[in-house]
């Protein structure tokens, strides 16, 4: 199941929300040795996410957190400009371009799931009238955009080697919606599109 839900809507799904941010804790801390944020309940959170973002969100099948993104408008604070203002691209901005951070998969999810939420997060730019999504990564994780079918344009790095960040920005398109799907699967289009289906306006 994928689910689209607002900061503001977290307190609705306790369970699941506690499950995300202590998810990111494993992944950005525990296993990437980010020096983030983690709370007294095991989660990690920063300042963007008192922003109320848009969270996609996968569920396994008892309903727990798989994996999730964030999107955040570019008209507002990002950790783009905030953090990243050094690569080329990280100031570029418009109500038609959105910063999508803190991917997150669950220890134990599988490739489906990755597919599962690039095919929501294209659905819900369609849904949006977006042109484009700019995201930090790593190296590693080229592998990965170019195995699922939705490479980014490069337009920055710093940094050298497996230590090397980078700024893609991603196009959102039909074309690239129905690659990825044909890739996911007819029931994951079928959950992107009720997902995005309930998406809530998202201020500029």
């Amino acid at each position: 199941m994928l689910q689209l839900l607002r900061a503001r809507d977290l307190s609705r799904r306790p369970r699941l929300a506690l499950a995300m941010f202590r998810d990111r804790a494993a992944q950005f801390r525990d296993r990437m040795g980010w020096p983030v944020a983690v709370g007294a309940d095991g989660g990690e959170r920063d300042a963007y996410d008192a922003l109320d973002p848009l969270y996609v969100v996968a569920t396994g099948p008892d309903g727990g957190h798989a994996g999730s993104l964030r999107f955040l408008p570019t008209t507002g604070r990002t950790m783009l400009a905030e953090h990243f203002g050094h690569l080329p691209g990280a100031m570029i901005t418009g109500p038609a371009v959105w910063e999508c951070t803190r991917f997150c998969l669950a220890p134990a999810a599988g490739p489906d799931v990755s597919r599962r939420l690039l095919l929501a997060a294209a659905e819900v730019g369609l849904a949006a009238g977006l042109s484009h999504a700019l995201a930090v990564f790593d190296v590693p994780m080229c592998r990965l955009y170019s195995r699922f079918g939705w490479e980014p344009e490069v337009l920055g790095q710093a940094g050298t080697g497996a230590a090397a960040i980078r700024l893609g920005r991603w196009t959102f398109c039909p074309a690239v919606r129905d690659r990825l799907a044909v890739r996911a699967g007819a029931a994951a289009m079928a959950a992107a599109r009720a997902a995005a289906a309930t998406l809530l306006p998202v201020a500029a």
